[in-house]
Formats: C-alpha cells, structure tokens, sequence
C-alpha cells in the first residue's frame, strides 16, 4: 500500500522560505517519480516540479524555476521542496504524488498524499 505524507506547510511573508517535506512507503523509491502539485482556490492543480527517483534529474514549472528546488534522500524515501522568495501567488495547498515517469503532469501520477497548506503574505 503506498503512501505519502506531505508536511512543512505554514503561513510566511513575501520574500521569505519554506521547507516541504514528503515521506513516501510502499513505493519502489529509486525506481519512479515524485511529483509536487498546487491548487490555489479556485483554480486548478498544477505541476511544481518532480524528480526521478532513479537519476536524480529534476524538472520544474516555469513560475518557479531559479526560486524551488527538488531534492531526494532514497535512503530515507523522503523528498523536499525547498521553497526560496516565496511570492503571494505561491499560496496554495501543496501535494505531493508518485509515478513510473517524471513529469509535472498530473494525469501521470498514481498516489497521492493529503495536502499542506502554503500561504504567502504580502
């Protein structure tokens, strides 16, 4: 049974940093994808950046490149988004999910975690 459990979400100003956390078991970790998502309200989820489990390469959205970065521990099936000049359009609820292909689209991911809460002021 594979499960995800995102954590590190809170409430900071423009400017300021945050730390996501996914803790993944169940899942073939070095060989798939982990995915984080966003869905601001109303509007609809979308891709943040994911990592391949089993190569390390990274891929990200556009609004956050140069500012987010994915990183991976396989040893502790865990996998982080370190979230650098947040900005008010940042705010959303974060996900995080696990595939077989490393893509920011969601259709490609299978399981998926609960969400944490993000929200930016400005």
């Amino acid at each position: 049974d594979v499960q995800l459990q995102a954590s590190g979400g809170g409430s900071v100003q423009a400017g300021g940093s945050l730390r996501l956390s996914c803790a993944i078991s169940g899942f073939t970790f070095d060989d798939g994808a982990i995915g984080w998502f966003r869905q601001a309200p109303g509007k609809k989820r979308e891709g943040v950046s994911c990592i391949d489990t089993s190569d390390g390469d990274t891929y990200y959205a556009d609004s956050v490149k140069g500012r987010f970065t994915i990183s991976s521990d396989n040893a502790k099936n865990a996998v982080y988004l370190q979230m650098n000049s947040l900005k008010p359009e940042d705010t959303a609820v974060y996900y995080c999910a696990a595939g077989r292909w490393a893509t920011i689209t969601e259709d490609e991911y299978d399981y998926w975690g609960q969400g944490t809460q993000v929200t930016v002021s400005s």
